[in-house]
């Protein structure tokens, strides 16, 4: 039920959209009735970034609860409540605050129907669900630079939300299968389950792709951020995943196979963005997060795909090469890899970063066990001996004393 080219769902007033009570009804017959969620808000942005008049649409009215539309929410409400009760939570109330506020920023009045919940979990993702539950997760926030590129993506997010699209992918579904995996991407599910399976089925068009990456960039730039940093998340995402999947890899990942070519969306992107420049709150960012980071490292090398953790570690040092978090979790992407020449790569990088003011002790521990390993003893035992006075209580701490013990002569 698409709007005409001249009647863009953000530059008319909100309501319901035409023909909504016909097309609930006869859409009973289909998916247990959940194919009344096709609203019709699904519309091309036509609003360019560079026009002062955008009017976002207001916000959406509770849906009746003996509605089709109601009985979703009230599935997708309970998801919501077990998301809150899972351990994947982040329970940060000043992070959430942070990330809220930049929806507060970017979306005006729909702010106070999203909530945000931080997820922790090592992969690049964020999801909106259509009932304003979004997801913000830890690997993502690990690999933004500053809140422009945050917002950024939010903002892309926002898109999807304003213009329904979740609900017209969802009005096509035909089976009890397929909407509880609807429901399962944006739950507790969908943190564990097989997202290239869950995506490839929901993936958004690529023109509602188009069409998000659109009013994501407006929602950016009225709130003062610097457009370009969007093509700059893109680019950094795709800089890690060709590591292993080569010039495209972008279009044969299931998370972004139906996005806009790779090759293309920088380029509109940065078309987008008009050369106008803007905020990039940087140091906003890193201070929001900064209780966090290591902790996103330490997950981001557990997760064991080494190439793609050294493209995002190398794109860090080189803009900063005294971080040491950053020098720490390289050094032991480095040593627990073991290809050739990385233990003496491990070494530079864990014994600059157990250097520096502000070292990480895990930084003295992983030196030991590469010392250890290389069989200097000396060296081995220094290292363990300063990690066990810096972190008296690690939970490790009986076993690195039996490698001191161990080491003795």
């Amino acid at each position: 039920m698409p709007l005409p080219n001249d009647a863009s769902p953000l530059t008319t007033p909100a309501g319901p959209a035409r023909g909504r009570r016909g097309f609930l009804q006869s859409a009973c017959r289909h998916c247990f009735g959940l194919g009344a969620l096709g609203l019709g808000l699904g519309a091309a942005a036509q609003t360019s970034p560079e026009s002062p008049a955008l009017t976002l649409p207001g916000r959406f009215p509770p849906p009746a609860l003996d509605s089709d539309e109601g009985g979703l929410w009230a599935l997708m409400d309970r998801e919501e409540q077990r998301l809150r009760r899972s351990p994947f939570a982040l329970r940060d109330p000043a992070l959430t605050g942070y990330l809220q506020d930049l929806v507060c920023r970017l979306g005006g009045e729909h702010c106070a129907d999203v909530r945000v919940h931080v997820v922790s979990n090592p992969s690049f993702n964020a999801t909106m669900a259509p009932n304003g539950m979004m997801q913000v997760w830890s690997g993502l926030l690990l690999r933004m630079d500053n809140e422009a590129q945050l917002a950024a993506v939010l903002g892309h997010e926002l898109g999807h939300y304003l213009e329904r699209h979740s609900l017209e992918r969802l009005r096509d579904t035909r089976s009890r299968a397929a909407v509880a995996q609807f429901i399962g991407l944006f739950g507790v599910a969908g943190m564990v389950a097989n997202l290239g399976i869950t995506a490839s089925m929901f993936a958004f068009t690529r023109d509602q792709e188009s069409r998000a990456d659109r009013l994501g960039m407006t929602l950016m730039q009225r709130a003062g951020y610097d457009g370009a940093q969007a093509a700059l998340v893109w680019d950094n995402l795709l800089g890690e995943m060709r590591v292993t999947g080569g010039d495209d890899a972008g279009s044969r990942n299931p998370l972004l196979a139906t996005h806009p070519a790779p090759a293309n969306r920088r380029d509109e992107l940065m078309r987008l963005a008009g050369g106008r420049g803007g905020e990039l709150g940087a140091s906003a960012f890193e201070a929001a997060i900064r209780g966090h980071r290591l902790e996103w490292l330490l997950a981001e090398v557990r997760r064991g795909q080494y190439e793609q953790s050294l493209a995002l570690f190398n794109r860090g040092l080189t803009r900063s090469p005294d971080d040491a978090a950053l020098r720490f979790a390289r050094g032991e992407v480095y040593r627990l890899r073991e290809g050739p020449g990385d233990l003496e790569s491990a070494a530079a990088d864990l014994v600059r970063a157990s250097a520096a003011p502000q070292a990480p002790v895990q930084a003295l521990r992983a030196l030991g066990l590469l010392r250890r390993r290389q069989g200097d003893v000396q060296a081995a035992a220094a290292a363990f001996e300063q990690y066990l006075a810096r972190a008296p209580q690690a939970s490790d701490a009986a076993l690195i004393q039996t490698y001191l013990t161990q080491l003795q002569p």
